[in-house]
Order: C-alpha cells, then sequence, then structure tokens
C-alpha cells in the first residue's frame, strides 16, 4: 500500500496570521488595481500629484502578490513579522502625509482612513505572529 503525504501547510497556530495576510493582500491589490484605473480621478478627490496616485496603485498590486505568495509559504512567522513592520511603517507614511502634504478634505480623510486600516492590519497580523511558537 503506498501513502501519498502533502505538504503541511497551515497549523491551527498558524491559521490567524494567514489569514490576515490573505485579506490584507486581497484589500490591498484589489485597491491598487482600482487607484491605477482612477489615478486621475482621485488625483483631483485627494489633492495629491497623479504620479503619487500611480506609484501607490502599483506599490499596491505589486504587495498584494508578494504578501499572497509569502501567507503559503512553510514558515509564516518571519513573513508575517515583515508583512506587519511594513503595514506599521504605512501607518507612519499616512500620518506623515497628511502633516506635510496639501490634500483636500478628502485626501485627508482618505489618506487618515488609509493609515487606519494599516494599523488595524498590523495588530492582527502582529496578533498572528505571537501566536506562533519561534
Amino acid at each position: 500500500m503506498t501513502a501519498i503525504t502533502t505538504p503541511r501547510t497551515a497549523s491551527a497556530s498558524d491559521s490567524l496570521l494567514r489569514l490576515a495576510m490573505r485579506v490584507d493582500a486581497i484589500c490591498v491589490g484589489i485597491t491598487g488595481i482600482v487607484l491605477l484605473a482612477t489615478a486621475g480621478w482621485f488625483s483631483d478627490l485627494t489633492g495629491l500629484p497623479k504620479s503619487i496616485e500611480y506609484g501607490v496603485g502599483i506599490f499596491s498590486v505589486g504587495y498584494g502578490v508578494v504578501v499572497f505568495a509569502l501567507a503559503a509559504m512553510d514558515r509564516v512567522r518571519p513573513a508575517g513579522i515583515g508583512t506587519a513592520v511594513a503595514n506599521a511603517l504605512c501607518t507612519v507614511i499616512a500620518v506623515a502625509a497628511v502633516l506635510t502634504m496639501t490634500l483636500t478634505t478628502a485626501g485627508g480623510v482618505i489618506v487618515i482612513a488609509t493609515g487606519i486600516y494599516t494599523a488595524v492590519m498590523a495588530e492582527w497580523q502582529f496578533i498572528g505572529v505571537r501566536r506562533i511558537r519561534a
């Protein structure tokens, strides 16, 4: 008799982190696609230059693809730490953007909402990282 085994890709302890990373990847990736398709409109709405809108859109699509792939790794903890740090850094960047850039009211609200989103994702991912034994 032959036994067929598949590699373990998830355990109970890492499932929360994998879920948080996949949700983040999907949300950010879709947002990036929408931003690339509507960069001119968003530029008028937010007061940010169109080049920044395109740059954020390209980064978001790439981030979504990479983080979704990282969530499938056998050892997801190091990738989760990196993803949580990246989200925390994006929160700091959002706060700095609101304080230093000339934005419309809608732009300020959107950038602050983005900072809140990245802070929540960083926390969710950090909780997932802490559940995994080192």
